[in-house]
């Protein structure tokens, strides 16, 4: 079993953090922290997770991969999705993204190196079930 928590943990540790989720290929929530905010983490992850989903088909339709990232910036806050690349063989199951909203005063860099790091790790555990 992935311990999800403890896999997003050095993300909550960084300045600005608010929230984050770990959704599944479909969409469903796998692992949610929303403890910072009044935000309902989980609607908002599957809403992003949708127009991050239309982005790597649009990615796709031009000739490039999936897209891996996709940061939606306000004056007061980030929103940032992180995919991993799963399986090449088209094995949807260890495919996840994770999902983080942070300030704008936050460390936007390290958030971004730990999903990284994070999703692909938590997709390498998934493909090993």
């Amino acid at each position: 079993m992935i311990e999800f928590d403890q896999a997003m943990k050095r993300l909550r540790s960084v300045n600005g953090y608010l929230g984050s989720a770990v959704l599944n290929f479909s969409g469903e929530t796998l692992y949610m922290d929303e403890e910072n905010t009044n935000v309902d983490i989980a609607y908002s992850a599957s809403i992003f997770n949708d127009a991050f989903r239309m982005i790597s088909e649009s990615s796709l339709d031009v000739g490039f991969a999936e897209a891996s990232l996709v940061e939606a910036r306000t004056e007061d806050g980030h929103v940032f999705l992180v995919n991993s690349s799963g399986d090449t063989s088209g094995d949807n199951f260890s495919k996840l993204t994770t999902f983080a909203i942070f300030r704008d005063d936050g460390n936007v860099a390290l958030a971004k190196m730990i999903m990284e790091k994070a999703v692909k790790n938590m997709s390498q555990a998934m493909k090993e079930l």
